[in-house]
């Protein structure tokens, strides 16, 4: 049996002003709501189409656990994670 993967994940705008943390068991599927507007209130009132980071887990806990401690620190501490795997902020989506 395949191990369920969780993902943490951050979403950005075209200016790379607004930053989302979000937590999900389908990468793929989750980009795609949030890319159709369909993700969330606020992922869609700021446009929010641009998968900057994201990390796995197997296990739920963690990843919520880890979403929160994301959301929890500065802006400056966000830019400097997707700094650390994603310094030109491409969509990974694409890739």
């Amino acid at each position: 049996m395949k191990e369920k993967e969780y993902y943490v994940y951050i979403m950005t705008n075209s200016h790379n002003t607004v930053l989302y943390i979000g937590v999900t068991n389908n990468i793929q599927r989750r980009v795609i709501e949030h890319k159709s507007g369909k993700g969330s209130y606020f992922t869609s009132k700021y446009h929010l189409t641009k998968l900057v980071y994201f990390e796995t887990s197997s296990d739920v806990y963690a990843a919520i656990s880890r979403e929160k401690q994301i959301k929890a620190g500065s802006r400056k501490k966000k830019i400097d994670l997707i700094n650390s795997i994603n310094p030109e902020w491409k969509d990974l989506y694409d890739e």
